[in-house]
């Protein structure tokens, strides 16, 4: 992936491997309290010194930050490719943002584990899909993105939309569980509806 993707990209904060140097960059975990407050749960996102990786999995993991992570999104609203670099063929990029899964729809998912995650059903009574890595709203969202757009999140209630219609992207980045968060959720509504007011 450094080779393939985030080089190319200059992408230049985001890996799999924490960094000497972004020690005093790294956030610290933060869990949402029954009263509504907010208390670290580690001093940082990870120890000092962590442990060797033993397996790097494509469906999370990475340090990265807002702004490389734009840049991702960039070049999939490019058609795969961003400032000369291509990552993807245009065609792949198709693919990735259609329906794969038919006639079904996406269900709410129900939370295991309350402390890691709140039960989720992002945009209810919008049916969704699932494209190749993709969440697929298949209705306009009201005051925000367009049907078609393209959206998913990381378990600390970080979250990223790619609107191929409006060629609008956003990401909102927080270091907080449980997932789906209603304050962050509510913040990332906020957030949504801002850009498409300045679009």
């Amino acid at each position: 992936m450094q080779r393939h993707i985030f080089a190319p990209l200059g992408m230049v904060d985001t890996s799999f491997i924490q960094r000497p140097e972004w020690e005093s960059r790294l956030p610290a975990v933060h869990a949402r309290q029954d009263d509504g407050t907010l208390q670290p749960l580690l001093a940082t996102a990870t120890p000092a010194v962590p442990e060797p990786r033993e397996f790097f999995p494509g469906g999370g993991g990475l340090f990265s930050t807002a702004t490389d992570y734009l840049r991702f999104l960039q070049a999939l609203m490019q058609g795969g490719v961003l400032d000369g670099q291509r990552i993807l063929r245009p065609e792949t990029v198709v693919t990735m943002g259609q329906n794969q899964m038919g006639a079904l729809t996406v269900q709410p998912m129900k939370s295991a584990d309350p402390r890691m995650s709140n039960d989720v059903d992002l945009f209810p009574g919008n049916p969704k899909k699932w494209g190749l890595s993709f969440l697929i709203n298949t209705r306009d969202v009201p005051d925000g993105r367009s049907a078609g757009s393209l959206a998913w999140a990381g378990l600390n209630n970080t979250y990223y939309w790619l609107d191929p219609a409006r060629k609008v992207a956003g990401v909102l980045m927080t270091q907080i569980l449980p997932f789906a968060d209603p304050t962050v959720l509510d913040a990332l509504d906020a957030f949504e509806a801002a850009v498409y007011r300045s679009v």
